[in-house]
C-alpha cells in the first residue's frame, strides 16, 4: 500500500486502533505490518489465515468495511493484495 506522505500517520493510527480486532477475527492466525526500508510511505500487510473462506468472511464483515472505508481515502496509489501459499518453507 502506497499512502500519500502527509497521511502515513493517519493509517497507522487506523492500524494502531484496530489491528487486535483483525489479529482476533475468526481464521487469523498471524497479522504483521510491514514498511518498506526505502520508502516511508509504503506499508504492507501479511496475514495468514485458516481457509479461503475466513479470509472472504474478513472482506465481507463490518470490521474491513470500517477498517478500509478510513484506509482507501489515504492511499497515494491503488492498493493491490495477493493470496500465496508456500512452496517451500525452511525453519
Amino acid at each position: 500500500m502506497t499512502f500519500q506522505e502527509e497521511k502515513v500517520e493517519a493509517f497507522l493510527a487506523n492500524f494502531n486502533t484496530n489491528k487486535e480486532h483483525i489479529r482476533n477475527f475468526e481464521g487469523v492466525e498471524y497479522l504483521e505490518l510491514l514498511k518498506d526500508k526505502n520508502q516511508s510511505n509504503v506499508f504492507f500487510t501479511y496475514s495468514v489465515w485458516q481457509s479461503e473462506e475466513h479470509l472472504n468472511n474478513y472482506r465481507n464483515s463490518d470490521l474491513f468495511k470500517k477498517v478500509w472505508s478510513k484506509t482507501k481515502p489515504l492511499f497515494f496509489s491503488p492498493a493491490e493484495a495477493w493470496s500465496v501459499e508456500s512452496v517451500i518453507q525452511l525453519t
